[in-house]
């Protein structure tokens, strides 16, 4: 799997905005590493700089000293829909008759197809095939008829998905959470303005003081000269649809995500694994780093509990926590690896174990997930190699079954090893001792939320969304667009 997008947008008080988004846009690249951009306004005209690559190769010696405005808003981008190229790089700017428009977008619309249809029918031309600019032409034709407010609303009833938005229009910046809140979004206050951005990571970066997270179905219009922001609750569902792989993987540890700690909800998460399925081995050890808090939380849990639930003796230590595998962070993200074969080297080119750590003991190694098999095949097999006695995989979530269709990069049923294996038959797949994986009510516990509340579709194959050929996990429809009678004259 791989990371979504990261948007931001700020507005201040005299001070130009490239450069708060330049070092937002760095706290965020974990976010997305194919493209990178920020639009700017200064109360006359729109500023661009957009392109393919990290933040740091994008934005080069100077090319922030054109981005002149003190309001603006900033992305990085992975795509999970449209081209990689620069067609569909972020934000996606627009000029129209009611001034200039900046978009940037996370998540994925699922009737971005039928809007595109639509719109294209009585003469928009689309310059990309991705959903960004779907909603930054819907929202143009709105903002025709409306005012901000009133069109963001009217957009809002037309799509369907997730998506959390950073909108600059003109020298306005905004922020839109959609109504079941899918994609986080977050409001902070600097010294001289307020920001959005998809994680308080970025607000601590600029030394902000987080405020609190855009509520689902919220719009927040960041006020001129950074005096401070007006909100709307436009949008109310009985229910949320939080992403759970956010606290499981994709965000920072040191991010604040609907009021949790993201490295705690990790280390507690590694508690509730040790509860429902703690093996007494000589040592555990991450996957680094997508492991790293479960196993502290799961080796801290050990430390109170046998695996049979019984108080620990008081000259009993429980399981050791140790750093078995050294990762090798000057190789490139093995994901793209093209090939099995490939991704199989890959794991040996990225990890190489410690010996003195594992030969001749018995070993408990945790990750956050299992996707193909391939890594977890390969590391089960690195340890043995290296004199492991025995190998047992725990993970940190529940097992993936199906796709994501709300903005994560994730294989298909047909890739998907959990898709048609049982827990058994994939622990035999990797050949590991024994597996275990967290329930899905363990990461509701966690998470404080009611699994209703929780987004669980890659991993239950019911989703919170009206999805072609998919099942839901609630009373949804998507919006019928035919109740809005367009013409080439809107």
């Amino acid at each position: 799997m791989t990371e979504k997008c990261g948007v931001v947008g700020v507005s201040l008080d005299g001070r130009d905005a490239a450069r708060p988004l330049y070092y937002a846009l760095y706290a965020l690249q974990h976010r997305g590493q194919e493209s990178a951009g920020i639009v700017t306004h200064d109360g006359f005209q729109q500023h661009s700089h957009v392109d393919m690559g990290l933040v740091g190769d994008v934005f080069g010696e100077g090319d922030l000293d054109p981005l002149a405005g003190s309001a603006g808003i900033g992305h990085v981008r992975y795509p999970t829909a449209g081209s990689v190229d620069t067609s569909c790089a972020q934000p996606f700017s627009v000029s129209f008759k009611s001034g200039s428009l900046g978009l940037s977008h996370n998540g994925n619309l699922v009737n971005a197809d039928e809007i595109r249809d639509e719109l294209a029918a009585v003469g928009h031309a689309f310059t990309s095939d991705g959903d960004t600019e779907v909603i930054a032409h819907d929202l143009a034709r709105n903002l025709l008829e409306e005012d901000l407010v009133r069109a963001v609303k009217r957009t809002m009833g037309r799509i369907h998905g997730s998506y959390a938005l950073t909108i600059s229009h003109d020298d306005t910046v905004l922020g839109v959470r959609d109504p079941q809140g899918n994609r986080p979004l977050c409001i902070g206050e600097l010294e001289d303005g307020y920001i959005l951005a998809s994680e308080s990571a970025a607000i601590d970066t600029l030394d902000g003081e987080l405020v609190r997270d855009v509520r689902p179905g919220e719009l927040v219009v960041l006020q001129e000269d950074g005096d401070g922001f007006d909100s709307y609750q436009l949008v109310e569902e009985d229910n949320t649809a939080h992403c759970f792989f956010e606290h499981v993987y994709f965000a920072r540890p040191d991010s604040v995500i609907d009021e949790t700690l993201v490295y705690e909800a990790r280390r507690n998460l590694g508690r509730k694994l040790w509860e429902e399925s703690g093996v007494e081995t000589d040592v555990v050890m991450p996957v680094p780093d997508s492991g790293r808090a479960f196993a502290s939380g799961y080796a801290d849990a050990a430390t109170e509990t046998t695996a049979d639930g019984e108080a620990r003796a008081e000259d009993d230590d429980g399981v050791e926590f140790a750093e078995g595998l050294m990762k090798n962070r000057y190789v490139g993200r093995t994901f793209i690896m093209p090939t099995q074969d490939e991704r199989e080297r890959a794991v040996r080119l990225k990890l190489n174990p410690i010996k003195s750590t594992i030969e001749g003991k018995t070993v408990t190694v945790i990750d956050d997930s299992i996707v193909r098999g391939t890594t977890s095949t390969q590391l089960v097999q690195l340890l043995k190699d290296c004199g492991a006695a025995e190998v047992h995989v725990r993970i940190g979530a529940p097992e993936i079954v199906a796709p994501c269709y709300m903005g994560i990069d994730m294989a298909t049923r047909e890739e998907l090893i959990a898709s048609d294996k049982s827990t058994e038959e994939i622990r035999d797949a990797i050949s590991a001792d024994s597996l275990a994986y967290l329930s899905t009510d363990a990461v509701a516990d966690v998470l404080g939320k009611e699994r209703l509340d929780l987004c669980l579709g890659c991993v239950t194959g019911e989703y919170p969304y009206d999805i072609e050929g998919e099942e839901t996990d609630r009373d949804v429809q998507r919006p019928q667009l035919a109740s809005r009678q367009l013409s080439a004259d809107d």
